[in-house]
This record gives C-alpha cells, structure tokens and sequence, in this order.
C-alpha cells in the first residue's frame, strides 16, 4: 500500500538517509517521512541516546529502522555478535519488525535476522553463526542463546527497546536489564513506548544518558481518528448481531476474551458463511501465521483474536475492530482499537455490551477518555448498517448457527458468544490483560505488582 507524503516535513533524503535507503522506500510506495519519523531520524544517525512516546501504526518502526539500518552499513558482524538489536515483547512484533526492515536493510547489504520463542531455535542459531547485522528478538528466546553461548552482545552498537510498555505489562523488565548489562556501556540505546510512567521511567532513568525525547504521539491521541461507538445488545440476541457486523465487506477484526471464546466465535461463524481465522495463545507458530497472512491478504476477511495478540497485529486496511468481550480495562481497549485507524488512516471501533456488562463498560471508557455514539442495537437495525456496513450472512440461517441461550453468570455478567454451559461457568476466571500464556519456547518471568 503507498503511504501518502506528510506535508510540511523534510524528505528522507534530507534527513540523512543514504541513497540506497530512499531508493528502497520508493520502490516500496513510502515517499515522505510520518512526524515521528521527521523528528527522531537525525537525533538517531547523530547518535545520540532517545526516547520516543509513540502509538503503534504511527511509523516507529522505520523511525528508528531507518537510521539503524543507515548507522551499520559499510561493515560486516561477526559470527554470533550482533551490532545492532531490537528488542520486542512479542513473537508477532518481532516478525512484523523483520518484515517492515528486511527489504529495506538489504538494499545496503545489511542483515536482519529473527529470534523469538515458538520459532526452530537450531535455524536461528545457524542464523547468529552466519552473523548477523540487526537482531530482532523477545527478550526470553535471546536470554536462551546467550546461554547456550551462540550470542554475544559484546559488540552492540544499537539497542532499540520498542513497546517497552507493553515489555513492563508482561513482566520481561528483569530479563530486559539483564541484556541491556551485557551491551557495552556508552551504546546508543532508543527507547519508544505508548506511555513513560512507572517501571519505564526507571528504565529511561537507568540507562539512557541525557536522551532527546519526542513525544509526538500517545495511545490516546490515536483515539482521534476514529470513531467509537457502543452498542447496548440483549445477550440472546448478540450472536446475531457479531454475524451481521462480522458479514460486513471490509478486514474486520474481532476481540474476544479467552482463547476458547475465539475458537467458538470463529466456529460459529463459519457454520453461517462467513470466513473467519483465529488468532491466540493457543495456537501452534505455523496456524498463527496461516491467520494472520490469510487476515492480511483478505482472502480471509475477518480475524477473531485475544488480547495475546493485541499489540502484534500490525495489518494495514483494518476498517473496523469489534469488541466482542468488552476489554479488561482502558488501556487494553486503546491497544485494541488501535489496530485499525494505522497510519493517519480513519477507522470505526464498535464495542458490544449486554445489560449486565455496562457499567463497567461505562467506567473503562471514562477511564480511557473515549465517548462513543451509544445506542441500543440489534442485527438488522439500520443504524448498525449505517455505522458497520452490517451483512446479512450467507449461508445457514442465523437460528441454526446460534450458539444456545444459557443462563448469566452468578456474579451478573453475561458469559462469552458461543460459549457451552460448562465453559460458562469457569468465564469468571478472566486472564491478565495482555498477559499471554508462555510461548512455546519463550520463557516469561515472574510478574510483579508494580509499585
């Protein structure tokens, strides 16, 4: 997809950027730098320490890719040390990252390589052997290879922490020290986050000597370029009502609570026509994949996921994010929503509430400081039409499809689309928010109540 030029801001070629680099953007339809692009390039090929308040989809990526990339070419790594690494919280952003530089860093003959957990290990330490030039990596997976001595971070130039947030959400901050101590002292160290409060502010403090800090953009401001809207469902009727918007043209995303909400929604929406992936914890490496790239090809329009994947879905063109479960809280209903509305682009974020579920549905969105157009809704309203494009589904008939009605939970709310009796009644065992289940080969630390 072309990214349309920002007026008023300098050309990459005006940045700093070799040649070989703006070329490679062209090629790849990106003409002219985002904001935070425009602002921390030069501070980064100056070598000078940085923080960056950003929200995803707002270019961070290549804000600091783009001069990595510029700052190691000309040399060439050692086997097993690496000179530039990026460090992610997840295996999906660390794919996401390797994707967006890859292209980029080879047309300077530089090397970017992936290691995460849930990934063949032997292929990434054949990778390290080779050398490698930028290391993307989560933070478990990379500890795991300095340990079996087939990574040394003796000779890093660069280190990039990105969503350290969400880094500090999952409890990696120990293991973040720990390899940040093993760089060497006086390394140029960027730092990009949604937020610089509590466990992130020590870090900065810690480890960044005198950064140039540009916060051009929060979690919240992103709130701006969509609209939000809250739909007030009857439980026995919301079924109907996620088929229709599901039914809509368009990449729709969808977020449920628990893994097994996602395999029930996307079950029960394939049983009446409409084509849906998954996307969780508990999906093998290869299936997540499958998903995701189905998702963004379009040949499979909606993707059904749990807060796991929040913050790793980077797809372009997602025109809608449905909140199926209402989130656990207000910053995981911006990371939510933030998966559509990328890159200056518009979006509409609808979120489902039963009676039982609105008034915490009402505190968290005060507490994330987003007022929707309310409304009561049911499948067939032409207000939903109007604000989703809702469908009627093809295929089997709604009634059949319909997962049957059970009783709300004991505590009042309603349990998840889809879900059987007995699944109903463990519903009250809510996970962290945006705390996964430990990857496959990703070890995960012990998390911490931050004071």
């Amino acid at each position: 997809m072309s990214i349309v030029p920002t007026e008023n801001l300098p050309s990459f070629a005006e940045l700093g950027l070799p040649r070989a680099i703006v070329t490679a953007l062209s090629r790849n339809g990106i003409t002219a730098p985002f904001p935070i692009q425009a602002a921390t390039i030069p501070d980064v090929l100056a070598e000078r320490d940085l923080l960056g308040r950003a929200a995803t989809g707002s270019g961070k990526t290549l804000a600091f890719g783009l001069p990595l990339i510029a700052r190691l070419a000309g040399a060439q790594s050692q086997p097993r040390r690496p000179r530039g690494l990026v460090l992610v919280p997840t295996r999906e952003l660390a794919m996401q990252v390797t994707d967006a530089m890859a292209p980029l860093a080879s047309a300077c003959g530089v090397s970017v390589r992936l290691v995460a957990g849930g990934l063949p290990i032997s292929k990434q330490i054949q990778s390290l052997e080779r050398g490698v030039d930028i290391l993307v990596a989560t933070p478990g997976r990379l500890e795991d290879l300095i340990e079996r001595r087939s990574c040394n971070l003796g000779a890093v130039e660069v280190t990039v922490l990105d969503e350290a947030d969400h880094m500090a959400d999952l409890g990696f901050l120990p293991v973040v020290r720990r390899l940040l101590d093993q760089t060497p002292r006086g390394g140029q160290r960027l730092l990009f986050s949604a937020t610089l409060d509590g466990d992130v502010a020590s870090l900065v403090e810690e480890y960044l000597d005198t950064p140039s800090v540009h916060a051009l953009s929060t979690v919240e401001a992103s709130v701006d370029t969509m609209t939000h809207h809250l739909f007030r469902v009857p439980f026995d009727a919301k079924f109907d009502l996620v088929a229709a918007i599901a039914a809509r043209e368009g990449r729709t995303l969808c977020f449920v609570r628990t893994k097994h909400g996602a395999d029930r929604v996307a079950r029960n929406l394939a049983r009446i026509g409409v084509s849906a992936g998954v996307l969780h914890g508990g999906r093998s490496q290869v299936q997540r994949n499958k998903a995701l790239e189905a998702f963004r090809s379009g040949s499979v329009p909606v993707l059904v996921a749990t807060d796991v994947a929040a913050r790793g879905i980077h797809v372009d063109d997602v025109s809608l994010v449905l909140h199926v479960d209402p989130p656990a809280d207000s910053k995981d209903y911006l990371h939510r929503s933030g998966r559509t509305a990328r890159a200056g682009e518009s979006g509409v974020v609808v979120l489902l509430s039963t009676p039982a579920e609105e008034r915490d549905v009402r505190k968290m969105l005060g507490a994330a400081g987003v007022h929707p157009e309310q409304r009561d809704a049911v499948a067939g309203d032409p207000a939903v039409h109007r604000v989703t494009g809702a469908l009627t589904p093809s295929g089997v008939a709604i009634a059949q499809a319909r997962p049957r009605a059970v009783s709300p939970r004991a505590d009042g709310s309603a349990p998840h689309v889809g879900r059987s009796e007995r699944s109903a009644r463990h519903a009250h065992r809510r996970p962290h928010a945006g705390a996964p289940s430990p990857q496959h080969g990703e070890r995960r630390p012990r998390r911490t109540r931050a004071h």
